[in-house]
C-alpha cells in the first residue's frame, strides 16, 4: 500500500517567482528581436526568389471604334500572337515593367480619329494603369487615341521556381557558383597552410618578438577586406609599383616583356585582374581567423605526450605526424570551414580587384544596384546561403565529436631553445609580417602620394574627402557613430540575451529555441542579410518601415550581423560562473538584479569589453551588410571606399581605407589599457 502511495503521489514542481517572470519576459523580448531582425527577413526574401511576374495577355480584351460603332471583342493575346510578338502562355516581366496595349496594333497612331476600350476579363491583381491609377476591374474603360498611348498593361504576380530557372539556364550566372568554390577552395587551403605554421612558430619555438608578431598577424582584422585589393591594384596594377621599381634598377628594356605580359593579359587568369588577386586578397583578410583557431588548439598540448614520443625515440617528423597534427585536427577543421565561409561571402576584395571574374556576393550587388533586379538578387542570395549553411553545420557536427585533450593531470607544453629551428621560424614569420605590413604600407604611400606615378609628391590632399564621392568626411563620422551605437547597444543586447539562456532555469524549449536564433547569424552572409532587410523594411505595410534609411537599421543589421562571435563570448564567460550564485540569492530572497549587478558583471568584464571591441571593430570595416541600406545622409566609411574605388579614385580610397585603419587601432589600444585597468579590479579573486 505504502509503494502504491508513493507511485501515486504528484509531482510537485517548484514554484516559479517573480525574477523567473523577469528573466523569461527579457528572453522572449530578445528573442523577439532575433526573429524581426533575422527570421522575418530571411523568410521575406525566399519569397521575393520564389515571385514571378508575368505579363497574362489573355486576361484582357479589347474593342475598337474606327467611326462606324464598338467592333468585336478582340483578346490581347490573340493580337500579340498574330503579331509574332510573343509566344503562347504568359509573358515573363519584372515587377515594375509596363506593355502599352498601343503596341497590338501596327496601324496605331495617336493623331487618328480611333477610340479603344479596354477591360480585364476578369478582377486580377495585374490590371492595367490609367494616368498612374490602377484598374482591376472588369468594368470597360474608353479611350481616344492620344490617351490610349498612354495606358499601361502591368504584370500579374505569382509564386514559382522560374527565377531559378531562368539562373541555371543562363551560363554567365550559373558560371559564378564554380568561380565562388574555387576561389574559396584555394583560399582556404592556402590560408590554412600558412597560419598552421605561423601558429606552430607561436607555441613550439622559441624565436624572439612572438607577442610582436601575433600583434602584427591580426592587423588584417582592422581594416575593410577592400584594403588589400587596393593595394594590389597598386602593386601589380596597369602603372604597377613593381615593375617601376624594377624598370629604374635593370632598365626599361629588361622589363618591358613584363609590361607587355601585364598590358596583353589584364583580365587573364595568369593576372592580377581575377583569381589570382581575389585569392591573395583573401588570404590577408582571413589569415588572422584562422591563426586565432589554430593557436587555441596548438596551446593545449599535453607535455607528457611528447616526453613519451621522446622516451620512444621517435624521430620528429613522426612526433609531428603522430602527436601534433591529431591534436590540432579538430582545429585545422574549424579553420578551414570559417575561411571557407569569410571567403564564399566576401564582397569587397572580388569587387575591387576581380575584374571580370564574377563570383556570387558580387553577383548579388550587380543584380540589385546594377540591374535593379532584385528577384533575380533574391534568387543568387539563396544561393549563395547554401554553402555558408552547409560549412557552418558541417563546422557544428565536426565540433560535437571534439574530445577532451587536456586532462587535470596534464603538463603545459615549454618548447626548448634550437637556434636553426627557432632562426627559420624566425625568417618565415619576419615573411608574413613583411606581407602584412606590406598591404598597408602599400595603401599608405598611395593615400599619401599626389598622382601616380606622374606626381610622386607627397600630401594630403586624397585626405580631402569632401570633394569625392563617398559621402566626404560625414561618411567616416557616421561609421564611428554606427560602431558606437553597436558596441553600446549589442553588448547589452547580446550579454542579457547569454544570461537568459545560461542561467534561466526550467523552459528548456524555449531556451534552445533562442539558442537556435542565436547561432543562426554565424551562416547568414552579410550580403544575404543586408538584401533581405530590403526586402522586410522597405514594405510600407510594415509597421517597422520608419527604420529604413536610417542609422537605426545599419545598427540593427550589423548587431544582427555579429551577434553569434559575441553570444559564445559571453556564454563562454558565464558558464566559468558556478550556478550556486542564482541559488544563494533565491535562497536569500535576493532579486536576481542584484547578483547580475553585483557578481556577474564584474566577474564577466574582460569578456564584456571583449564583446564591445569586436563589435566596434567589425562595424567599422563591414561592406556587405549595409551596402544596400545605406542612405545620402547615412553613408559610411567603408562604403565610401567602395563608392571611390568605382569612380576612380583610388588613392581617395586607400586614404579612407586607412583611417578606418588608425580608428580600429586606436580603440584597440583603448581597449586593451581599459581592459588591463578592469581586469585589476574585478579578477583579484583569480589569484588568490
Amino acid at each position: 500500500m505504502a509503494e502504491t502511495a508513493t507511485a501515486e503521489a504528484p509531482v510537485v514542481r517548484p514554484k516559479l517567482g517573480r525574477d523567473d517572470w523577469i528573466l523569461r519576459g527579457f528572453m522572449a523580448v530578445i528573442g523577439l528581436y532575433l526573429v524581426v531582425a533575422l527570421a522575418l527577413p530571411l523568410y521575406f526574401m525566399l519569397s521575393k526568389s520564389v515571385a514571378t511576374y508575368s505579363f497574362r495577355l489573355d486576361g484582357y480584351e479589347l474593342q475598337v471604334d474606327r467611326g462606324g460603332g464598338w467592333g468585336e471583342t478582340l483578346n490581347a493575346l490573340d493580337l500579340a500572337l498574330a503579331q509574332g510578338l510573343v509566344e503562347p502562355g504568359a509573358q515573363r516581366a519584372a515587377a515594375d515593367e509596363r506593355l502599352s496595349p498601343a503596341k497590338l496594333f501596327p496601324d496605331f497612331s495617336f493623331r487618328a480619329e480611333t477610340r479603344y476600350r479596354l477591360r480585364n476579363t476578369e478582377p486580377t491583381e495585374g490590371g492595367f494603369l490609367v494616368r498612374g491609377e490602377a484598374v482591376t476591374s472588369t468594368e470597360w474603360q474608353a479611350f481616344s487615341s492620344n490617351d490610349f498611348r498612354r495606358v499601361a498593361l502591368r504584370p500579374a504576380p505569382g509564386l514559382g521556381l522560374g527565377n531559378y530557372l531562368e539562373y541555371f539556364s543562363t551560363p554567365a550566372l550559373f558560371r559564378s557558383i564554380f568561380n565562388s568554390l574555387e576561389i574559396a577552395l584555394i583560399s582556404t587551403v592556402i590560408t590554412v597552410s600558412l597560419a598552421f605554421v605561423f601558429a606552430y612558430a607561436l607555441t613550439r619555438s622559441c624565436m624572439a618578438f612572438r607577442p610582436a608578431f601575433r600583434v602584427i598577424a591580426m592587423i588584417p582584422i582592422l581594416v575593410p577586406s577592400l584594403l588589400p585589393g587596393i593595394a594590389l591594384v597598386y602593386l601589380f596594377g596597369a602603372q604597377s609599383m613593381v615593375l617601376k621599381v624594377l624598370e629604374a634598377l635593370l632598365g626599361a628594356e629588361a622589363v618591358a616583356p613584363l609590361w607587355a605580359w601585364l598590358r596583353d593579359g589584364a583580365y587573364g587568369p595568369s593576372a592580377i585582374y581575377g583569381p589570382t588577386g581575389i585569392v591573395i586578397s583573401e588570404v590577408f583578410f582571413t589569415f588572422p581567423h584562422a591563426l586565432i583557431i589554430i593557436v587555441t588548439a596548438l596551446s593545449i598540448a599535453d607535455a607528457r605526450l611528447y616526453e613519451a614520443a621522446v622516451a620512444l625515440r621517435a624521430r620528429p617528423a613522426r612526433i609531428f605526424l603522430t602527436v601534433t597534427l591529431p591534436g590540432a585536427r579538430y582545429g585545422l577543421i574549424s579553420a578551414a570551414f570559417v575561411v571557407f565561409t569569410l571567403v564564399i561571402t566576401d564582397f569587397g576584395a572580388p569587387k575591387v580587384i576581380g575584374g571580370q571574374f564574377n563570383v556570387l556576393a558580387v553577383d548579388v550587388y550587380k543584380q540589385v544596384i546594377g540591374q535593379q533586379n532584385f528577384e533575380m538578387g533574391a534568387v543568387v542570395s539563396m544561393i549563395l546561403l547554401i554553402p555558408a549553411v552547409a560549412a557552418f553545420v558541417v563546422d557544428r557536427q565536426v565540433q560535437k565529436r571534439q574530445v577532451a585533450l587536456l586532462s587535470a593531470r596534464a603538463v603545459a607544453y615549454q618548447p626548448q631553445p634550437d637556434r636553426r629551428f627557432d632562426s627559420l621560424m624566425l625568417a618565415y614569420s619576419l615573411a608574413v609580417a613583411l606581407f602584412m605590413f606590406g598591404i598597408l604600407a602599400v595603401c599608405q604611400y598611395a593615400a599619401l602620394i599626389k598622382f601616380w606615378p606622374y606626381d610622386l609628391s607627397l600630401g594630403l590632399a586624397n585626405y580631402n574627402f569632401d570633394v569625392m564621392d563617398g559621402g566626404g568626411w560625414a561618411s567616416y563620422g557616421n561609421s564611428i557613430r554606427m560602431a558606437l551605437y553597436s558596441a553600446v547597444f549589442g553588448t547589452v543586447i547580446v550579454f542579457l540575451g547569454a544570461y537568459m539562456v545560461e542561467k534561466g532555469r526550467r523552459m528548456r524549449l524555449g531556451r534552445a529555441g533562442f539558442q537556435f536564433l542565436a547561432m543562426m547569424p554565424m551562416a547568414v552572409p552579410g550580403m544575404v542579410l543586408g538584401l533581405s532587410y530590403i526586402f522586410f523594411f522597405n514594405d510600407p505595410a510594415n509597421p517597422l518601415n520608419f527604420l529604413y534609411g536610417t542609422m537605426g537599421i545599419l545598427v540593427i543589421c550589423t548587431v544582427t550581423h555579429f551577434y553569434t562571435v559575441a553570444h559564445l563570448t559571453a556564454v563562454t564567460a558565464l558558464k566559468q560562473m558556478d550556478p550556486e550564485f542564482e541559488s544563494v540569492s533565491a535562497s536569500l530572497k535576493q532579486p536576481f538584479t542584484k547578483v547580475f549587478a553585483r557578481v556577474t558583471v564584474p566577474v564577466c568584464a574582460p569578456a564584456i569589453l571583449d564583446i564591445w571591441i569586436y563589435l566596434f571593430v567589425n562595424a567599422m570595416t563591414t561592406v556587405s551588410a549595409v551596402v544596400f541600406l545605406y542612405s545620402p545622409d547615412t553613408t559610411l566609411a567603408s562604403v565610401a571606399v567602395l563608392n571611390m574605388d568605382d569612380a576612380g579614385d583610388i588613392a581617395p580610397a586607400a586614404a579612407m581605407g586607412m583611417m578606418i585603419f588608425y580608428t580600429n587601432a586606436a580603440v584597440r589600444l583603448l581597449h586593451a589599457a581599459a581592459s588591463h585597468g578592469i581586469h585589476r579590479r574585478t579578477q583579484a579573486w583569480r589569484r588568490r
